[in-house]
């Protein structure tokens, strides 16, 4: 999916961009989508792309969503990142490059992966929908 930046700033509010187009992140514990427990998919806030299920989310504590596996291999992208100072594995939805977050070693089984996603570049389609 390629649009050019003026497109996806009339996609996505200010927030949105900031955080997916520009490799933002939310405050921690602020995100509508930490404590959402219902049964579904979590989708790319950018293209639709599906990305995680609610069978693998977990409460990590950290303040962001937290899923031990993704949805379908190859829908998330991994790219190293040494921004802040820091060495991370930033993860990216490999159908338009939207920022999501990053991803950890110290998840629980049966991976021992903590996908830790900013809530804003996710949408969630409850089961019954």
């Amino acid at each position: 999916m390629k649009l050019t930046e003026q497109q996806w700033r009339e996609k996505l509010t200010p927030e949105e961009y900031r955080v997916c187009r520009e490799k933002g992140t939310e405050r921690p514990f602020t995100g509508e989508l930490l404590s959402v427990n219902d049964k579904g998919e979590y989708l790319c806030k950018c293209c639709g792309n599906l990305l995680f299920l609610s069978d693998h989310k977990f409460d990590a504590g950290c303040g962001w969503p937290s899923f031990y596996e993704e949805a379908k291999e190859g829908n998330v992208g991994y790219h190293e990142d040494l921004s802040h100072g820091m060495q991370r594995i930033e993860i990216v939805c490999n159908h338009c490059d939207a920022h999501l977050g990053h991803v950890f070693p110290d998840g629980p089984a049966p991976t021992g992966k903590r996908y830790c996603l900013n809530s804003i570049s996710l949408s969630f389609k409850p089961e019954d929908s």
